[in-house]
């Protein structure tokens, strides 16, 4: 590998990288996705084909998260799916662009799922476990009704519940996790605010608009812009 000049990465940015994830630590992890997953030195050539090289290594690491997840108190087939289900996704990327921005979006999903994780062990098991459900269905219309069967609890019951433990009602804290997953596509992928409103089973993209603005201060489209450009 001296000969050639190729050198692999060194270990302990790697094993930090991991850490972070582990320790839902999301503003690490947003600075260090800052760096394309393409153009990253000292990944070994594993495909004489880069694109191809590219999707063993994101496989690898996808792989990796999982394990160290677990490690940090996510159960084994709820991380092991969501490990799936990016190498999926990652096997239709076409180009090293598309490969880099779903290696972003995977890195803070783990994150983020990570920092629920280390923070509601103070919540009780069926608004953990409607925590969780709100988490892998976002791409879905999720209403109080189906929480509710889903956990065997009524649902004005389930509602006082919600709100006692989490400080917000139900339908506040779907639509503030719908957000802040579309400001990290919008950030971190091409995916267009049109795409994302529906990819988020919102009703329209107009309300998907007024609620972002909402949330953030400016429109998706500005929001998207602004963040490439400081990328």
């Amino acid at each position: 590998m001296r000969e050639s000049g190729e050198f692999h990465a060194p270990y302990m940015p790697e094993v930090d990288f991991y850490t972070f994830v582990k320790n839902g630590d999301i503003r690490k992890i947003r600075k260090l996705v800052k760096e394309d997953f393409a153009d990253k030195k000292g990944l070994g050539k594993l495909s004489k084909d880069k694109l191809q090289s590219l999707k063993y290594h994101f496989v690898i690491t996808a792989a990796m998260l999982s394990r160290y997840c677990i490690e940090g108190g996510m159960e084994h087939e709820k991380a092991y799916n969501l490990s799936d289900m990016y190498i999926n996704e990652a096997d239709k990327c076409q180009t090293l662009k598309e490969l880099s921005d779903l290696h972003k979006v995977m890195a803070i999903d783990y994150t983020s799922r990570m920092k629920y994780i280390i923070n509601s062990n103070v919540l009780s098991r069926p608004i953990s476990d409607c925590i969780e459900y709100i988490y892998l269905h976002l791409h879905e219309k999720i209403s109080l009704d189906d929480l509710a069967d889903m956990v065997n609890l009524s649902p004005s019951y389930l509602s006082r519940l919600f709100k006692s433990e989490t400080g917000i009602t139900v339908s506040n804290y779907i639509q503030n996790k719908k957000i802040e997953t579309a400001a990290n596509m919008l950030k971190f992928s091409e995916y267009t605010p049109g795409e994302i409103s529906s990819l988020l089973a919102f009703p329209s993209q107009s309300y998907f608009t007024e609620i972002f603005r909402k949330h953030i201060g400016t429109t998706p489209l500005k929001y998207k812009n602004q963040s490439h450009n400081k990328l």
